[in-house]
């Protein structure tokens, strides 16, 4: 019999995909990093296409020339009498010998019998040596790395006059020459031009790589064979550090060194013999042979087919159930293999299996999910083609930060911010920091004594104003306003796609207005007027800002809860007695309308699009998105806030009773208990009640105080329980984001940017609608996509798909007419 819990929470949560996202080093937009002067370019900037690494290469070096300080610094050096190859560039000549020899072979005048010369170029044909010593100036630009993205930067460097070197550890275009013989290319997307002299148009190996090579040679670019051990800043200028030992040092340095780390093993018996792989060169050497190819990528997929088309007996193992990464093409044509090849060759799929043993003449698989069984198979060639793991280490040597990798500085910031996010919520609460202040009359309650009796009128905008200088939370929510509408501009500027404008103005509208104006200046300032003392005025303001003896005279604060609703907002609920007015709205919020929004566009038509702590995250928060983390282990705490929403569900049950039966034990017994896990609770001095977990250390200090390690989401993703009411909803929404399958090329963009967490990718390599609750339409993943993959819009009850009318994407696909379909897909996965 199957546990209900876990039924649930497969339903709600732990059925949908959880990929993890690869750590790599943190970069900026502009390719920037945390070493000053350092720029990293191509894969490294998070999107694998050959297009963007010739474009981040280019552009990076016309940001470096636009750089003051760069001119500076280059125009304050004393010019050096170098040979015209100290730039980088070989002069066109007739020959291959160096410009630094005579022509009788004899060492040039300028540099014979000195230990100190520069490192010396290579030829065409990616042979090359490197002095005994460095050149004893200082370059304008050394690059790392003579891959696509490095090969655009060094002829952009030349087209600048620049001087500058290669280091490359391996040869010219290395990831292009360790594909397979005859494999295709894609180069997406195709409408892009990049930046730059470097383009390419071919779309198979032999043919781009001698596209490039020409252009290269055209160019007069030299390389410099050897291997960057790490970047080291020195007077502002920077030490590159061989593996030798040698130095050498440039103005500015560029790393294109991509994901050029070490190979990933699998750790199992047998995996160092000769006749295991990472890379095919040739498929023909395995005609007639037992291969087994081992993973799930377009790497993987492109190796098996070619074999078998080249007539080897191919085994795929995989440790999932489905190929969910490869290209469709890929796809196709792996599923035509399996048919068989007319070289005779034959592909069979072993899905989901793990290799366990590798032997001379056979290998072991364990196959199967639940009841495994292993199987012998024979074999003469293993290939691991499970991807490389990016050369995390260079950057740990040059002090450029890992992303998800702490270090000592990061421990200490987020602890001194955490600590202070403490006390600020202590201060703004009614907490012992907040009762020092007002027993002492400590700021902000002796505001009015500042002011003295010239504001003294509450019935002009700065009497009013001086009553509201005395209250915390005014302080609290002007910051908080400040900084959606100034980090709210920020992310227009940034990203400026419709959806994001209107998007970003409805938050900044919301939060400026009813949020902070209303409660804290309109309503107050109408009260001191009168507008409350008459007629149904007086009782609309008496059912929702009741009198007190505090402030203004009544408690206007109770007007978040026209935007903010319950279980976010619970104290128009959980009141002494039942506040009617409130009760009504807050029911038709909670029960009526936001079911209503989340059935036709999801979740986030409240929390990206309403909600204060949305209005936050998606401003304050836009520049660290990248940072929450992903994973099952994670998606697991997701049931955080489940608890607290049963919490909630029982608290407000507990307050009904006492409501309906106040002079009963049975009521009495209610009170005692809401009153208790409310605000009464507490072990040893510790509170454990929902005002002081939930309310104060959770959506405050919690919600707050990991915005800059954890991403602004934190509380939104795993603790708030409107949110976890609105994933039930959600599961019944008709909105989803729509992939074109075709057009995406497994870049893991979209999950790297998902501050919710969500594992996009495996939707849209999958070409299934992404449906999964905790999505708040930020538009990110559709915005960041390199090749326009993603966009809004909804599966409608005949099963047909529509698209959303408001641009996300800068790539974005024409939107669909109310009345017209875009294709049909099945929804069958729900």
């Amino acid at each position: 019999m199957n546990n209900p819990f876990s039924s649930y929470a497969r339903w709600l949560h732990l059925g949908w995909p959880a990929g993890n996202v690869e750590p790599m080093p943190e970069v900026r937009e502009d390719g920037s990093c945390a070493v000053p002067g350092v720029r990293i370019v191509g894969d490294l900037t998070g999107v694998p296409l050959l297009k963007f690494a010739l474009d981040t290469g280019a552009r990076a070096v016309r940001a470096i020339v636009q750089e003051d300080a760069f001119r500076s610094r280059r125009s304050s050096h004393v010019e050096r009498d170098l040979p015209a190859e100290s730039r980088g560039a070989r002069p066109h000549r007739t020959d291959d010998r160096t410009q630094d020899r005579s022509g009788d072979g004899r060492a040039d005048a300028r540099t014979e019998g000195r230990t100190d010369a520069r490192p010396e170029g290579i030829d065409a044909r990616n042979e090359g040596r490197i002095d005994d010593g460095t050149y004893d100036g200082t370059y304008d630009l050394i690059i790392v790395g003579a891959g696509v993205a490095g090969m655009a930067a060094a002829v952009e460097a030349s087209k600048h006059g620049l001087r500058f070197l290669v280091f490359e550890a391996t040869h010219r275009f290395s990831t292009l020459l360790g594909f397979p013989k005859g494999k295709p290319i894609f180069t997406y997307p195709n409408g892009m031009v990049p930046e730059g002299e470097l383009q390419v148009h071919a779309t198979q190996k032999e043919s781009l790589l001698a596209e490039l090579e020409a252009q290269v040679e055209a160019a007069g670019i030299a390389v410099t064979m050897a291997r960057v051990d790490r970047v080291r800043p020195v007077a502002g200028e920077l030490d590159v550090c061989l593996a030798d030992g040698k130095t050498v040092r440039a103005l500015r340095v560029i790393v294109a060194i991509g994901r050029s780390g070490h190979h990933r093993r699998l750790g199992v018996p047998g995996e160092g013999l000769p006749k295991v792989s990472h890379r095919l060169y040739d498929p023909m050497d395995f005609e007639g042979k037992a291969v087994l190819v081992v993973g799930g990528g377009d790497a993987a997929v492109e190796a098996a087919t070619a074999l078998a088309r080249a007539g080897a007996d191919v085994t795929l193992s995989y440790r999932r159930l489905e190929l969910a990464r490869p290209k469709p093409e890929n796809i196709e044509n792996l599923e035509a293999c399996k048919l068989g090849t007319p070289a005779g060759g034959r592909l069979t799929c072993r899905l989901p299996s793990r290799l366990r043993v590798i032997e001379e003449g056979a290998v072991e698989l364990e196959v199967g999910e639940g009841t495994k069984r292993i199987e012998r198979i024979r074999n003469d060639s293993v290939f691991l083609m499970i991807g490389r793991e990016p050369p995390l280490d260079f950057f740990r040597r040059s002090g450029i930060p890992i992303r998800g990798e702490w270090r000592i500085r990061q421990w200490i910031s987020f602890v001194a911010f955490l600590s202070f996010c403490f006390f600020l919520y202590q201060w703004k609460a009614s907490g012992v920091v907040n009762g020092w202040f007002r027993d002492n009359g400590w700021f902000p309650y002796n505001v009015r004594s500042w002011l003295g009796a010239s504001v003294g009128d509450p019935s002009t905008v700065l009497g009013t104003l001086a009553i509201t200088l005395e209250e915390p939370g005014f302080y609290y929510s002007l910051a908080y306003t400040v900084a959606v509408v100034l980090f709210g501009v920020d992310r227009m500027r940034r990203r400026r796609t419709p959806y994001v404008r209107r998007q970003t103005w409805t938050l900044m509208g919301i939060q400026t207005i009813p949020l902070f104006f209303l409660p804290y200046l309109i309503l107050p300032l109408l009260g001191h007027n009168g507008a409350f003392d008459d007629g149904w005025m007086h009782q609309a303001g008496d059912a929702l800002f009741p009198l007190t003896n505090y402030g203004h005279g009544r408690e206007y604060w109770r007007a978040f809860g026209f935007v903010l609703a319950w279980p976010l907002f619970i104290w128009n609920f959980f009141t002494p007695q039942p506040m009617t007015w409130w009760l009504v709205i807050g029911l038709a919020q909670t029960f009526v309308l936001i079911p209503w929004l989340v059935f036709r566009y999801g979740k986030g038509a409240y929390c990206g699009w309403i909600c204060s702590c949305g209005a936050l995250a998606e401003t304050l928060g836009d520049r660290h998105r990248h940072k929450m983390p992903h994973g099952p282990r994670w998606n697991r705490l997701n049931f955080v806030g489940q608890v607290i929403l049963v919490w909630a569900l029982l608290l407000f049950a507990a307050r009904i009773i006492s409501w309906t039966a106040p002079t009963t034990g049975v009521g009495a017994w209610f009170e005692a208990f809401f009153s208790a896990g409310l605000s009464g609770f507490d072990i040893a001095g510790l509170p454990l009640n929902y005002y002081k977990v939930v309310d104060v250390f959770l959506a405050g200090v919690v919600g707050v105080g990991f915005y800059f390690w954890f991403s602004g989401r934190v509380w939104c993703r795993f603790a708030c329980p409107l949110a976890a009411l609105m994933h039930i909803y959600a599961r019944f929404s008709r909105f989803a984001i729509i992939p074109e399958k075709k057009k995406c090329i497994s870049c893991n963009v979209c999950t790297s940017v998902c501050h919710q967490g969500i594992d996009v990718m495996s939707f849209a390599n999958k070409g299934h609608p992404m449906i999964d609750p905790q999505c708040v339409r930020c538009s990110a993943c559709v915005q960041m996509c390199p090749t326009g993959v993603l966009s809004f819009g909804e599966i409608r009850a005949d099963g047909l798909v529509r698209l959303g009318r408001l641009a996300a994407s800068p790539l974005a696909r024409p939107a669909q007419s109310a009345g017209e379909n875009q294709e049909t897909m099945g929804a069958g996965h729900r």
